[in-house]
């Protein structure tokens, strides 16, 4: 159903307290829909509720804590019908192969993979209500196109966005037949707070405004996979297309090169 931003579509976003997320809820709320809000930090979802109050909700939370999901599910069920789910919260943390450390790895799979599988417990069950009532519903995963290439110090990162992006087509696969879209997301570089905190160059790195405005286009147009910007993801796709050895050796060179 090619009828996913209604004018007076109810939407859950996490991750919204900053980057992206805070970026889509801004965009959101201009487009005049009605917005349910979901961060770890309480203050920055009431910044953001006063930019529309009467059509944004803050609903603070751990999305990998299932009593804060079960909180926020009554948050959900009070808005009224869910039309759309953006589980956009996520972690990124880089492993210094020097000092592995499996405990890097754990983090970026527990917050990226089991905290918006967690979402799904409370998100699919207001969905499945939506669409019993001949209703549009969108679920929407926010990944990233880093796992298309092996980057050095991404193991932990980079294996769960392959693992989430895996679970979202899966989802889409299964959610079919009741009439659920599910779209995946898969930005290059955004500028955030957590990519503020990268020590590499970031090739064609976009603001979280764009971002948001490139996700926003791309779900009124009805686009099941979005990624952006196009030159960067083309660009992995190709290289992820080249003989393994090649795919190899470039990302032992680019490794190399950013240890030292």
């Amino acid at each position: 159903m090619n009828m996913r931003l209604q004018d007076t579509s109810n939407i859950w976003i996490t991750g919204a307290s900053s980057g992206i997320g805070e970026a889509l809820t801004e965009a959101l709320a201009r487009g005049g829909h009605r917005l349910i809000i979901t961060g770890r930090r309480k203050q920055p979802l009431e910044q953001l509720q006063s930019l529309a109050p009467d059509r944004i909700m803050p609903a603070p939370g751990d999305t990998t804590s299932k009593s804060d999901l079960k909180d926020i599910a009554g948050v959900l069920e009070d808005q009224g019908d869910l039309h759309m789910a953006i589980l956009n919260a996520g972690t990124c943390e880089y492993l210094d192969i020097t000092h592995y450390n499996s405990d890097v790895i754990e983090k970026n799979i527990h917050t990226n993979v089991i905290g918006t599988a967690r979402c799904l417990d409370i998100a699919l069950p207001a969905l499945r209500r939506t669409r019993a009532k001949g209703l549009a519903a969108t679920l929407v995963i926010v990944s990233s196109s880093a796992w298309w290439f092996p980057f050095g110090r991404a193991e932990g990162y980079g294996a769960s966005k392959a693992a989430l992006t895996y679970f979202a087509q899966s989802l889409r696969a299964d959610l079919a037949a009741e009439g659920i879209d599910v779209v995946v997301v898969s930005p290059g570089f955004v500028k955030t707070p957590l990519t503020d905190r990268n020590d590499f160059p970031m090739p064609f790195l976009v603001e979280a405004d764009d971002a948001a405005e490139r996700i926003v286009s791309g779900l009124a147009k009805g686009h099941n996979e979005i990624a952006f910007p196009k030159r960067f993801t083309w660009m992995l796709r190709i290289l992820g297309a080249l003989p393994r050895r090649t795919i190899d050796k470039m990302a032992a060179s680019m490794s190399r090169k950013n240890n030292h």
